[in-house]
């Protein structure tokens, strides 16, 4: 089978990245033939035979006031042109998107139609939701300038992103939020996908309040990694030298960064280990029991996992089904983790982690004394975790392509 991978990056830069290269690497193993549509960039490991991309667009700057960035936002005509290119190339079975607003914009749904008119050839779209943007205008369901978690935009209530400015707390570029999300839904463009992954049961049923995706949806949970099984049921918290609570992903505020910070200074008999990086790294290296050990990958983190004596995940927004809790458990290290989105889903309460509120810095702190103060709890934790039976991404491939790719 040829399956187009479908992304706006095409290097790596977060879970969706993740996500496409492990599972188009496993497909590729199993003899499907897999290429790659998205921008260029200079660190692109990916891409087609077409050598073809579109250019590099980066919402997060300043460039956005460049005159033809509010329209190829909303709608671009150079992503919906080169993608028939590498269509026309290719002659795909499965076109598999991800996150594509923005930079590509859902214009690479209307070249995947477009192109089955000319050429007669039925191609299947599926759409993995690795955020909640078909929903929600700024993809978080939070309002960056207060914090504030919402579902306000839910049931096509889009004015409420310029209201709130809720993209980047600009008053533009939520208005052009609220633009794209809304000329979308009238062309009920997002209908004519076939199929939507979800990766938890939050995202399903935030999906599910649209008529129009909710016949389409589907929860599978994201994968592991083939050897993670193996490490993961071979750690033993006894035998670990390494005693420390670990927190690692992005030091950022909708991370609940901050949060985990106070309740680091009120507990400063304990020691904590921060993985990581971004826009809070500063705030994170005053904190004086913190040691930050910067972005940390491979054997190398797989060994700073299993080492702690539990892990914190405390995010402040509704996560859908992090790779970090996943990780965390399949080694063995038992997670303390937030009440929001998906990530509470992956977390037996009292068997394999703990669930505090979100945002609570005292429950919070709470939690982590306990679990201190108590190792054997932690270790019951940790055998437990030995009964995880996440899918291997080598699982993962043969039910996608028994349920979704046909």
């Amino acid at each position: 089978m040829k399956i187009l991978m479908v992304n706006k990056f095409l290097y790596p830069n977060g879970g969706s990245e993740t996500y496409i290269f492990k599972l188009g690497e496993e497909l590729q193993r199993k003899g499907h033939e897999v290429q790659y549509f998205g921008m260029e960039h200079d660190n692109r490991i990916v891409g087609n035979h077409a050598q073809c991309y579109t250019s590099n667009m980066d919402f997060h700057t300043g460039r956005l006031t460049k005159l033809l960035y509010p329209f190829r936002i909303i709608y671009s005509a150079e992503a919906k042109r080169k993608m028939g290119v590498v269509l026309r190339d290719m002659n795909p079975d499965v076109v598999h998107l991800n996150n594509i607003n923005f930079q590509l914009t859902p214009s690479v749904i209307y070249a995947v139609r477009s192109y089955e008119k000319k050429t007669g050839r039925k191609v299947r779209i599926v759409y993995t939701a690795h955020d909640y943007q078909w929903v929600c205008p700024n993809h978080m369901m939070r309002i960056p300038s207060t914090g504030q978690i919402c579902f306000a935009c839910r049931d096509g209530h889009f004015g409420n992103c310029s209201k709130n400015r809720c993209i980047h707390n600009s008053r533009m570029k939520s208005l052009l939020g609220t633009i794209e999300a809304r000329f979308y839904e009238k062309r009920r463009t997002y209908g004519m996908v076939d199929v939507i992954i979800c990766p938890s049961e939050f995202m399903k049923k935030q999906l599910d309040t649209n008529p129009l995706l909710a016949e389409k949806t589907v929860m599978m949970r994201n994968f592991i990694d083939e050897d993670a099984k193996v490490t993961g049921e071979g750690t033993s918290k006894q035998d670990s030298t390494k005693d420390y609570v670990l927190y690692f992903g992005r030091f950022a505020q909708e991370k609940g960064t901050s949060t985990l910070l106070e309740a680091c200074r009120a507990l400063p008999q304990i020691p904590f280990v921060f993985a990581g990086k971004g826009p809070l790294q500063e705030q994170v290296e005053q904190v004086s029991n913190v040691e930050n050990r910067g972005f940390v990958t491979g054997d190398a983190l797989k060994e700073l996992i299993a080492g702690a004596r539990f892990s914190v995940y405390p995010s402040e927004w509704y996560e859908n089904g992090p790779f970090s809790v996943m990780e965390s458990l399949v080694y063995g290290t038992p997670v303390l983790v937030s009440d929001l989105g998906g990530a509470p889903e992956l977390v037996q309460a009292g068997a394999t982690g703990e669930i505090f509120r979100g945002g609570d810095v005292e429950e919070l702190t709470e939690h982590i004394r306990d679990l201190w103060e108590h190792p054997e709890v932690c270790q019951e934790y940790s055998e437990n975790c030995r009964e995880i039976n996440f899918d291997t991404v080598g699982e993962y491939c043969d039910k996608i392509m028994r349920k979704v790719y046909t």
